[in-house]
């Protein structure tokens, strides 16, 4: 039994806490506010109360909006040279994941100059070292999926290359981080499931793969009985704040296993299919590839699926191995059919079964440190096999 466990954020949670903006510590006089090139952040008022909150404070504010769902460097660049000229001293992610990640990756680039991909450790980044401390980051969230609120982790997809590459280092944790439920009352049910699997997910790779510790495993199973129990509820009830609050929850939580397990294979192959089809939502692509992904798995995880299924519900009894593993899959289809999303197509996000090989290939390059989290050593051809069952739907 061993750990080492920092995670230097500072996370005000619950109902309301977009308030406490007003007298929260924060770390400069002039902030640039990241959010998506989509209308919500303006037309829900949150970036308005955002500036208002602020200027309690006497804190300035610029707005960078160009921000996609599944963000480019280009953008990195672009809000990075708007930070320069400007002068701001702290960025703001106001929004989902990809603001929020965003805005960690201006932060890397504003303190350490170049090209964002001169820091990226795989694909074909660079991989050089952070010479200086990026810029702090405040984290807002008004979703419920990526974690990346409490953990290190950037995901940036390099347009010109097909990779969609996560990154992070110590200095890449939010400072702070306000997760206000009520922000997400107006996230439509699809996408309220889309970005509830994606936590899901997160919190299953955690507690399946081979570095997962004391410590994750407690965020990690705590975050899959909130979201087996709430996320149902979230769906069919969007204005539901009990809901909302625990979904939110198992999020954060979620997102302390990244920071304190792993992700694993499941992740490459899915940045793989968005790199190509950045239009196909992460969530969605952690769907499709989830029944082939878990089922291939079982038997060679020492018997964790079953946990997850028994966290779920499920009664395992006296099964064993592949066995009781099994089970877990039986329990996420009978889930995915409770959330409405068991019968997406991978078609319908233009992916197809004719790029198989680049599907493969990409996710063991691009995101190829994923592969050694698993408890398995997956073959070039295990992984096209699992890929390929999307297609099997």
């Amino acid at each position: 039994m061993s750990f080492d466990v920092h995670i230097p954020t500072r996370i005000v949670f619950g109902p309301g806490t977009l308030d406490e903006l007003a007298k929260l510590p924060l770390p400069g006089k002039k902030a640039m506010i990241v959010i998506s090139q989509g209308n919500s952040m303006r037309r829900l008022g949150f970036l308005d109360r955002v500036i208002s909150l602020l200027a309690q404070q006497n804190i300035s504010c610029e707005v960078y909006d160009k921000i996609q769902a599944n963000p480019i460097k280009r953008h990195v660049h672009e809000g990075t040279a708007l930070i320069k000229k400007l002068g701001c001293d702290f960025i703001i992610g106001l929004g989902g994941g990809s603001s929020i990640d965003s805005a960690k990756a201006m932060a890397v680039l504003v303190a350490n100059g170049g090209d964002y991909w001169d820091y990226i450790g795989t694909g074909t980044g660079k991989g050089k070292p952070l010479l200086h401390q990026p810029l702090p980051v405040v984290a807002i969230t008004t979703t419920a999926g990526t974690g990346t609120e409490a953990d290190p982790w950037t995901v940036i997809t390099n347009e010109e290359t097909n990779e969609k590459i996560g990154f992070g280092a110590k200095g890449t944790f939010p400072i702070l981080s306000i997760v206000d439920p009520e922000l997400m009352l107006s996230v439509p049910p699809t996408f309220t499931a889309y970005q509830g699997f994606d936590a899901f997910f997160h919190a299953t790779e955690g507690y399946i793969a081979n570095i997962a510790n004391e410590i994750s495993d407690l965020y990690a199973l705590k975050s899959i009985a909130l979201i087996a129990k709430w996320l149902p509820v979230a769906i069919a009830e969007p204005n539901n704040i009990e809901a909302r609050t625990h979904v939110a929850l198992a999020n954060t939580l979620s997102g302390l296993v990244e920071s304190t397990s792993s992700c694993t294979s499941s992740h490459s192959m899915e940045h793989a299919l968005s790199a190509f089809h950045p239009e196909m939502p992460h969530g969605v692509g952690l769907i499709l590839l989830s029944e082939g992904y878990y089922r291939f798995f079982a038997g060679k995880v020492d018997g964790r699926m079953g946990d997850i299924a028994e966290t779920m519900g499920w009664s395992v009894g006296e099964k064993r191995g592949r066995e009781r593993d099994l089970i877990f899959v039986d329990a996420l289809l009978d889930f995915q059919k409770k959330c409405h999303v068991d019968t997406l197509q991978a078609s319908d996000y233009g992916a197809s079964s004719t790029k198989l090989e680049n599907y493969a290939h990409n996710a063991r390059t691009a995101m190829s440190r994923l592969f050694t989290m698993d408890r398995y050593t997956l073959s070039f051809a295990e992984t096209k096999e699992i890929i390929n069952t999307i297609f099997e739907r």
